[in-house]
């Protein structure tokens, strides 16, 4: 099965009955993002899961992307390299209520792997994971699991 199968089956069905595009996305950034990103952040983004993680979509991503490409060129300590917009920046996709803020790194041939700073350790975390199979391992407890909450057996999703 695949991760955005997987996740379905975890997270339950979208909030959202429409599909939801990611070319305003694409041309501010002026990337082009992985299928699979867009699957999952259209699908579940721009939606609180299960009070903790709030996945970007199409409706906040850009503003997000701007706002943190600017705190990191201002000097942020922990978060290495920059974020899009910034040319080969990385993506910022998420973060958790904690302040963990989360991202996507372009590892190059349409690869992009999870990374995260996580505030309450004030360190840098790398994965090899992409979006989708970080996020079935996190909700399945295999990933992240020193800093991710024990998660419930079924996922609440807010949407605003």
């Amino acid at each position: 099965m695949s991760s955005i199968g997987k996740l379905r089956e975890i997270l339950g069905e979208s909030p959202w009955t429409e599909e939801r595009g990611f070319d305003v996305v694409e041309r501010d950034f002026g990337v082009a993002l992985p299928e699979e990103v867009k699957a999952v952040c259209s699908l579940y983004g721009d939606v609180l899961i299960s009070d903790f993680i709030f996945v970007f979509g199409p409706e906040f991503m850009v503003d997000k992307g701007v706002w943190i490409s600017d705190f990191v060129r201002e000097g942020h300590p922990g978060i290495p390299r920059g974020v899009l917009p910034d040319d080969g920046g990385k993506l910022h996709w998420g973060h958790s209520v904690e302040g963990d803020k989360f991202f996507l790194e372009n590892r190059g041939s349409g690869r992009w792997t999870v990374s995260a700073f996580r505030r309450n350790r004030a360190d840098w975390y790398e994965s090899d994971e992409t979006l989708g199979d970080w996020l079935v391992g996190v909700f399945e407890g295999r990933i992240a699991a020193d800093w991710m909450p024990e998660w419930p057996h079924s996922h609440r999703m807010e949407v605003d």
